[in-house]
């Protein structure tokens, strides 16, 4: 049995990452907005040496929900600007950084309130399993903290240009050609309805949404990677490529 960690002192100069996300998303292109918007996926988050001790997660499960602190590690190189143009407005309206969630950030560190499934207990440490979610596969997450209800919930508070979850009304179809790739690249029910969850989203830029945009884009999720076109409000699947071939 591994010994608990000794106390240590805080970590003041630079933030060390304490586990790396496991997650369907390869690329932010695909990422939800949000982390409850695609309930089908599943974010695992394996903590590192040593972090990886029951002894850091003792007492985790009796909360439904952690909020995670973590690195937008994708966009770090590309910098940050004082004021972006937020998706829900369109694209079109600039805000200051800090009235939006944007990924680029002057410090590059993000927030997110995760449902917590469960806590498995393998031999290299906990790793905690969550529901949904909104990181890029590999996203270095720095903290764990419990969402504490009565603290953290405010059902009053006024949210902005984002008062209300964003709404789509695409539908998803498969081509049946596109269909017998995916079961033939491995991706099975539970994979393919979370492939339809994260498109029906409509992960194209916003500015594209308002026009008449049958341009056929590409996403990578899981181990594949599906082209698609949105032709009147239908988002068609057209073809899926395994990315080790």
């Amino acid at each position: 049995m591994k010994q608990s960690p000794v106390n240590q002192a805080p970590i003041n100069q630079v933030l060390e990452a304490i586990g790396v996300i496991e997650s369907p998303y390869a690329e932010k292109f695909s990422v939800p907005r949000q982390p409850g918007l695609v309930t089908s996926a599943e974010t695992r988050l394996v903590l590192k040496a040593p972090f990886n001790h029951s002894d850091f997660v003792e007492g985790l499960e009796q909360f439904s929900h952690c909020w995670l602190v973590f690195a937008f590690h994708q966009n770090l190189e590309a910098g940050w600007k004082a004021k972006v143009r937020p998706p829900r407005l369109g694209g079109n309206q600039k805000l200051g950084v800090f009235a939006t969630r944007s990924s680029f950030r002057p410090n590059g560190l993000g927030l997110s309130v995760m449902e917590l499934a469960k806590i498995e207990h393998t031999p290299n440490g906990p790793v905690l399993v969550f529901k949904g979610g909104d990181l890029v596969n590999g996203t270095p997450v720095y903290d764990i903290k419990p969402y504490v209800p009565y603290a953290d919930s405010h059902p009053d508070a006024q949210g902005g240009f984002a008062q209300s979850a964003p709404e789509s009304d695409l539908t998803v179809q498969w081509q049946d050609a596109a269909l017998a790739q995916a079961k033939e690249h491995g991706l099975g029910a539970k994979q393919r309805a979370v492939v339809e969850q994260v498109l029906a989203q409509d992960p194209r830029p916003a500015y594209k949404k308002q026009s008449n945009d049958e341009r056929i884009y590409g996403v990578t999720l899981f181990h594949v990677n599906l082209r698609w076109q949105v032709i009147d409000k239908q988002l068609v699947i057209i073809e899926v490529n395994r990315l080790d071939r």
